[in-house]
């Protein structure tokens, strides 16, 4: 679960999601996207709802949330064609 600032700004950077990407993806304003990160590594302030659909949009992208003790982000590895 998406569950930081720094952890949505790592999110963001692998799957080369801009902010602006990002907000129109999961119908959220931009300011929220900077403010969820500007959280860094504190638990992010959003309510639930937000930050599930924040997370939904960038599980389209291809990132797995990890918290395994810390959170982590991962791309899914592609299925070879």
């Amino acid at each position: 679960m998406l569950t930081t600032g720094n952890q949505l700004k790592a999110a963001r950077a692998l799957a080369g999601v801009e902010q602006l990407a990002l907000a129109e993806a999961s119908g959220v304003s931009i300011g929220t996207i900077r403010n969820m990160e500007a959280c860094g590594a504190d638990m992010l302030k959003s309510g639930l709802k937000t930050i599930s659909t924040v997370q939904r949009a960038l599980e389209a992208e291809g990132v797995e949330f990890l918290n395994h003790g810390e959170p982590g982000v991962k791309l899914r590895r592609k299925d070879p064609a």
